[in-house]
């Protein structure tokens, strides 16, 4: 697998079913760019890309030209197309409602329009500096994460957190002075159609709500507890799939192969895949990379398939996954090769988490190669009952063929031969001996020296080696050795000083979680394992149970350090309680959310029920604030508590409609680069709607019933 260097491929450029193009070639020269660690990837592939043009205008030879058939920045430029936040402005819009509001309702009484300003802000400049930092505390998992998800969120996290600072800034200094210059005048707020008949229905709403508290927890506590009845049975997955456009097809054949076998049936395979109309190019790659760091062979065949875009597709196929299976139940007729089917990029992810070339892995361990591979395949026929399992196969370890030559210590000793007189023949005459060394300038060579091939191509021409004795006797080898065939070990796996053998698998058309979970309930009743032999599961599987269990102690830390703020900004345990209310509330439409869309719990679903930590907290913790000043101006609590409602209410709502809508594209994209932010964007615009319900209409009712003792104060 040529991924590092250069070497020789094999190239072909689709052609129509059944013809064969001219310029297909089985042999070309290709070279892949690295991009150095750190450097960042847009810049460096502009400059390549003025590079080829420079070399393809008038530095290389008249028809010879390089061709681009893989390009990162086409996957770049088409993910970010697909990227919305609408979290950021959630600051200044507070702030701006709450100037507009003090304006239009307040008198004046000789007050200036920068005063009115200034009180407004001391208004709500407390709750949104501390909302603020609740969201990016609310992060603070995300920071913790470690490999592939923290390669994937860390510079989201980073960047949300830098950008709400900003915006926090921004909130406090630059948007009160543009209130202070475009609001003066006469100011008067009034409501749009729309916005007046959702007021007036959620005040008569509340007011229902306030004299029907029973109902209403128990509605919100129902939905709760269906929410949570809900999450066991939604898929689990690492991660969705990241739609590259392409597909990665390995070809695993016999560990045995010659190059010659090798290379025509990676041709034949090439040239199956090419027929397919989807397919725009394909590129194939065999055997290890030059500089060796793949222990791998000639029976490892790897190719790259270049799509046309969906709209080019035949409209009978709906989804990649339908390609996937007619390419794969062809291929599936040739015997003795195994395929999987990945993409270009999330192949090496997917290597890099398993430690195989799978993109999951059972890594069964012990000592006797034997043993291991007769368990190896029971496993593998017990993971083949599973639904969903596909792309199944065992990494060999036995398979490799060997001449084994054992020397008769006794027909040595008739000859006067010593056991390593006749091993030093066996050397040189097969594997070569070193004679002299050869001077190049400063280089200089072994000069080595062996047998013609046909006196070596066989166990019949080494068995007529001649082994000359002390008294000057020529005795064939087979007459001191016996010279039989046997079948050793092809490659030997280890991890921590242990062998193992993988069983490599895929999963599609079901969620990784059950289907392993089903998995391990069959090889527990099915395959009894010798003892010191055990199995672990290794690639996205181990990786989504590390990352729930980091997450199942970071993410109450994170609520503790969150309880934490709210206190400093209310001073009250019982409505920083409150307050902390509205998170499982906030939870409960990501959750429905999920469930309504078929999306599989992942690391991306993770980050979104953690977005809405926040901006849930954000939203509760404004219109508390609010109500304690209305108490404090000696309203009665019911009349604080509506009065706050009906301030708060359009904040409120377009906070939580403004990260709902900034995220809906992302929520419903389905082209490239959409996968791997869809359950994100689908938990927040999901909780976000249920987030506003929820703040509005089930924090007033439990902040009267938490504090319903209160005496009514007298006018």
């Amino acid at each position: 697998m040529f991924v590092k260097n250069f070497g020789k491929v094999n190239v072909g450029n689709r052609i129509r079913l059944g013809k064969v193009g001219i310029d297909d070639r089985d042999d070309v020269v290709e070279g892949v760019v690295l991009l150095h660690r750190g450097a960042k990837a847009s810049p460096v592939l502009e400059r390549v890309h003025r590079k080829v043009e420079e070399l393809n205008a008038w530095k290389l030879p008249q028809g010879v030209q390089i061709k681009t058939f893989y390009d990162r920045s086409v996957l770049i430029h088409t993910t970010i197309e697909t990227v919305d936040f609408g979290i950021i402005v959630d600051s200044t819009l507070i702030m701006v409602e709450s100037v507009f509001y003090h304006l239009s309702h307040q008198p004046r009484h000789g007050l200036t329009v920068p005063m009115h300003v200034v009180r407004a802000a001391k208004e709500v400049g407390r709750p949104i500096f501390f909302a603020t930092t609740i969201i990016v505390v609310a992060f603070i998992p995300l920071f913790t994460m470690t490999g592939v998800p923290g390669k994937i969120f860390m510079p989201m996290s980073l960047t949300y957190g830098v950008a709400l600072t900003g915006a926090l800034l921004m909130a406090f200094t630059l948007a009160p002075v543009l209130c202070a210059w475009l609001l003066t005048g006469p100011i008067k707020e009034e409501d749009t159609l729309i916005v007046r008949k959702i007021r007036r229905l959620y005040l008569n709403t509340l007011r229902w709500a306030l004299d029907h508290s029973v109902i209403i927890v128990g509605i919100s506590f129902g939905l709760l507890i269906l929410a949570v009845a809900i999450v066991p049975l939604l898929g689990g997955e690492f991660m969705p799939a990241l739609e590259e456009g392409n597909l990665w097809v390995r070809a695993t054949m016999p560990v045995d192969i010659s190059f010659e076998q090798a290379a025509q049936l990676s041709t034949d395979i090439r040239g199956i895949i090419r027929q397919f109309p989807e397919v725009s190019n394909i590129v194939s790659q065999l055997g290890r990379p030059d500089d060796g760091t793949d222990p791998t062979s000639f029976f490892n065949a790897e190719f790259l398939v270049n799509l046309k875009p969906r709209a080019q597709w035949r409209p009978t196929l709906r989804e990649k996954k339908d390609l996937v299976q007619e390419i794969e139940t062809v291929l599936t007729t040739i015997p003795g090769v195994t395929f999987n089917f990945s993409q270009a990029i999330q192949d090496n992810v997917q290597e890099a988490m398993a430690g195989v070339k799978a993109e999951n892995a059972i890594k069964l361990f012990g000592t006797d190669l034997n043993v291991m591979e007769v368990k190896a395949q029971e496993i593998k026929e017990v993971m083949s009952k599973v639904r969903g399992v596909k792309d199944l196969g065992v990494f060999h370890l036995l398979g490799q063929p060997n001449l084994f030559i054992a020397v008769d210590r006794q027909a040595c000793a008739r000859y006067g031969l010593a056991v390593s007189d006749v091993e030093a023949v066996v050397q040189a005459a097969i594997g070569g001996q070193t004679v002299t060394q050869v001077y190049e300038g400063e280089r200089w060579f072994d000069l080595v020296v062996r047998f013609l091939p046909e006196f070596r191509e066989d166990a019949e021409s080494i068995g007529n080696i001649l082994v000359k004795t002390p008294d000057g006797a020529n005795i064939p080898l087979k007459q001191l050795a016996s010279i039989t065939d046997h079948i050793g070990a092809f490659i030997i796996y280890r991890e921590n000083n242990q062998r193992y053998i993988p069983i490599k698998f895929s999963v599609r058309g079901r969620d990784l979680e059950s289907t392993v979970h089903e998995a391990e309930a069959r090889l527990h009743q099915e395959v009894s394992l010798p003892e010191r032999y055990r199995t672990e599961w290794h690639g996205e599987y181990d990786q989504l149970q590390d990352e729930k269990r980091r997450l199942q102690i970071v993410v109450p830390v994170s609520l503790l350090v969150i309880f934490f703020l709210v206190y400093m900004t209310v001073s009250s345990f019982r409505e920083a309680l409150l307050v902390l209310c509205t998170v499982p509330f906030a939870l409960i439409g990501g959750v429905l959310t999920l469930a309504a869309t078929g999306t599989n719990f992942s690391i991306s679903a993770a980050v979104g029920f953690i977005s809405l930590f926040g901006v849930a907290i954000q939203g509760g913790l404004i219109l508390i604030v609010r109500i304690r000043d209305f108490l404090e101006e000696g309203h009665d609590l019911e009349t604080a508590i509506l009065k706050s409602a009906d301030v708060r209410m359009r904040p409120v709502l377009m906070t939580t409609l403004a990260a709902a809508i900034g995220l809906l594209p992302a929520a419903v994209a389905t082209g490239i680069g959409a996968q791997s932010q869809q359950p994100l964007a689908r938990v927040v615009v999901g909780g976000m709607l249920t987030s506003a319900l929820l703040i509005l209409l089930v924090l007033p009712v439990l902040y009267k019933i938490v504090h319903r003792a209160r005496v009514p104060r007298q006018a």
